[in-house]
């Protein structure tokens, strides 16, 4: 997969391309959609399928706001090359691309630099300077310069219109399993293992405090995976502040079943499967250390269940 460039540093794909263009954030049930039919398209007609997305994200620099992204861009990345995309160009979004009119957008970058010939976008999709490029003004554009377009409509999950934004809300909230459901996969972070103060592991189940890459982490306690290397790790993961320790600062901490070696300043990836509980103060180190056997067993029986389901 391509990395992040400049304008003029873009790589010259082959000739006839399909090119899907958007943001991409968490490549949810929607992007998957358009992903997919940029792969059998492409196959279909003896095109290259070719992703244009963007780093940052586009609401930093045009609305100058801190937005919080549901995937790292290596994440990013990684998930949409699972679709059978061939190529994928992280174009770096700066001031100067943003003051880019939407039709030199299209006839510069687009077709003279990619090659498109043909161009799958969500129907939402805006682009060019101040927003002004919508799926309208690409049939004009296409029309103009003879290309295809084909914009694909918003995907319905259990009643909700599927967007990153809408799932950016969720997990705040913590509902992991809805979240997931409009992702069409568990939820992950990926952080790094620091040093914590050791009192899971006075309680008797010591835990991998993670700093996290990530900008969402949902609060509560959960069911998840640990992936360590290659493997993963069934474990039970809490997100919150510790009020049981009067303390105030977010943590990640998880409780790798079965898994003792030393993780410190190791790179974990955490995928949440099921929510457990919220997160709430005990009146002793004893009774949180109760609940998080009963979090244990929970999570024991989960696991049991799908592995005689598999």
């Amino acid at each position: 997969m391509q990395g992040i460039t400049s304008l003029k540093d873009i790589p010259s794909p082959p000739d006839n391309c399909a090119v899907a263009i958007g943001n991409f954030d968490g490549v949810h049930q929607g992007h998957r959609k358009i992903l997919h039919v940029l792969v059998e398209d492409a196959r279909n007609n003896n095109l290259f399928p070719l992703l244009l997305t963007f780093h940052p994200h586009p609401a930093k620099i045009l609305a100058k706001r801190k937005i919080e992204l549901l995937q790292t861009i290596e994440q990013r990345l990684n998930e949409i090359k699972k679709s059978g995309v061939q190529m994928a160009i992280v174009l770096s979004f700066d001031h100067n691309l943003s003051q880019i009119t939407a039709e030199e957008f299209i006839r510069t970058i687009i077709l003279q630099k990619l090659k498109a010939k043909k161009i799958i976008v969500g129907d939402n999709f805006r682009f060019g300077k101040d927003r002004e490029g919508d799926v309208t003004k690409l049939r004009e554009l296409a029309f103009r310069y003879g290309f295809s377009i084909q914009s694909i409509p918003p995907v319905t999950v259990q009643g909700s219109v599927v967007s990153s934004s809408l799932i950016r809300k969720i997990l705040k909230k913590g509902e992991i399993e809805k979240a997931n459901t409009l992702l069409g996969r568990p939820y992950e972070i990926e952080g790094t293992v620091i040093r914590g103060k050791s009192r899971g592991k006075r309680l008797g189940y010591p835990t991998a405090n993670i700093h996290p890459l990530n900008d969402i982490a949902p609060p509560g306690v959960f069911i998840s995976r640990v992936g360590i290397g290659s493997k993963k790790f069934p474990s039970v993961t809490h997100v919150g502040s510790k009020p049981t320790f009067n303390e105030k600062e977010v943590m990640i901490e998880s409780y790798i079943i079965d898994y003792n070696d030393s993780l410190y300043k190791k790179k974990l990836r955490v995928f949440f499967l099921e929510k457990i509980r919220e997160e709430k103060k005990f009146e002793t180190p004893e009774a949180l250390s109760l609940q998080i056997k009963k979090d244990l067993e929970q999570t024991l029986i989960y696991f049991q269940k799908q592995n005689f389901q598999s």
